[in-house]
């Protein structure tokens, strides 16, 4: 058991929190929770740390079904079956309170090898479904993205260079687990991807208050990229004219916009509509 907050290891996975360098450079990220910990392909889980009372509880089986129905106590047997096949680490409690990015810790946190996809992954399918993001700086607004996307059933995320790293701690939890499963990529450029979606006959569609269509006026039934901008900002001014159209979400009394994880939720949920109508 590790005891010493000042333990080498220790040390590796607080950077890991903090730093997306360090992510970066080990080519992994951190991810919290029974759920998380559920959820994550055994072949990309890397370590595992657990706390010290956490299998405590697993090991001498306290949570007996007289005292913690069925549904809460089934995720942990599956965590302690989990755990069977993996190399884990015990950590005291208050050495997994360092390492914990949670004020609540659940006692379970593994690293994981990060995911590597190649933009044709994501616009090479039938229908594609893309949101395209340029320089959003939320963790949560990212997070929400990303599991929305998966729910609509987008074919993956374009992310402009200077956006929120996705591996930050407050984004992967946010995500609630389709950080394994939603495809997406860091371009350089977006001036070269959406020069690269028109070559592909993908329509582009930028959320901007200069829209004069509504949103659900249009048609989404074909390959689509949606384009969303920064949260103070909006979209750089080349970036919105090199789409295809202007749309706008109606609003009433003085709001003037929405944030940037509800607008994009609307756009995808839209498609998502029309192509069930579709079908």
């Amino acid at each position: 058991m590790i005891t010493s907050s000042s333990n080498n290891r220790i040390k590796a996975l607080v950077q890991l929190n903090q730093k997306a360098k360090a992510r970066k450079e080990q080519d992994v990220f951190l991810v919290e929770g029974i759920k998380m910990f559920l959820e994550a392909p055994l072949d990309r889980i890397r370590d595992v740390y657990v706390s010290e009372s956490f299998f405590v509880k697993q090991e001498n089986r306290e949570f007996d079904s007289a005292n913690v129905v069925m549904e809460n106590r089934a995720p942990l047997l599956s965590c302690m079956e989990k755990l069977q096949a993996l190399n884990y680490e015990i950590v005291s409690d208050d050495v997994f309170e360092k390492i914990s990015d949670t004020k609540t810790p659940q006692g379970i946190l593994c690293v994981v090898q990060q995911y590597h996809y190649k933009l044709e992954e994501l616009i090479d399918t039938k229908d594609a479904l893309l949101v395209i993001l340029e320089d959003l700086q939320d963790p949560g607004n990212m997070g929400t993205i990303m599991r929305t996307g998966e729910g609509a059933g987008i074919s993956g995320i374009i992310l402009s260079k200077d956006c929120v790293d996705i591996y930050n701690p407050k984004t992967i939890r946010a995500t609630m687990g389709s950080v394994y499963r939603v495809p997406f990529i860091y371009v350089e450029e977006l001036a070269d991807v959406l020069k690269l979606l028109k070559d592909k006959q993908i329509k582009t569609f930028a959320a901007h208050l200069d829209g004069k269509e509504y949103y659900d006026n249009m048609n989404f039934k074909e390959s689509t990229a949606f384009l969303i901008g920064n949260e103070g900002n909006g979209l750089k001014e080349q970036t919105a004219k090199a789409a295809d159209s202007y749309i706008k979400i109606p609003m009433e009394g003085k709001v003037e916009s929405l944030n940037a994880a509800v607008a994009a939720s609307l756009l995808i949920y839209e498609a998502s509509r029309q192509r069930r109508i579709k079908q």
